[in-house]
């Protein structure tokens, strides 16, 4: 099972760490999820996650489904995603 790293820029780092039972809960085919933020302090975050299904991943980042594009809003995403896989 591969690990995957999301990154991208949330507007207030605390709100978007208030929502990770919701990331969690969101992606099904993932274990382990971990969030991260930036030592630097600043609005750069980082999700870690072990992958049962990358192309499931890649397929829900790409068009997420009404109810993962309204979590991602809620949480404070801010695009782009940059998106990395284990090799």
């Amino acid at each position: 099972m591969p690990k995957v790293v999301i990154t991208h820029a949330v507007p207030d780092v605390e709100h978007w760490l208030k929502f990770k039972a919701e990331r969690v809960a969101l992606l099904p085919f993932a274990t382990g999820v971990t969030d991260h933020v930036a030592l630097d302090g600043s609005k750069s975050v980082a999700v870690t996650l072990d992958v049962q299904d990358v192309a499931a991943l890649q397929a829900a980042l790409t068009s997420p489904s009404p109810e993962l594009a309204a979590a991602m809003e809620r949480h404070g995403v801010l695009p782009p995603l940059a998106v990395y896989v284990e090799k």
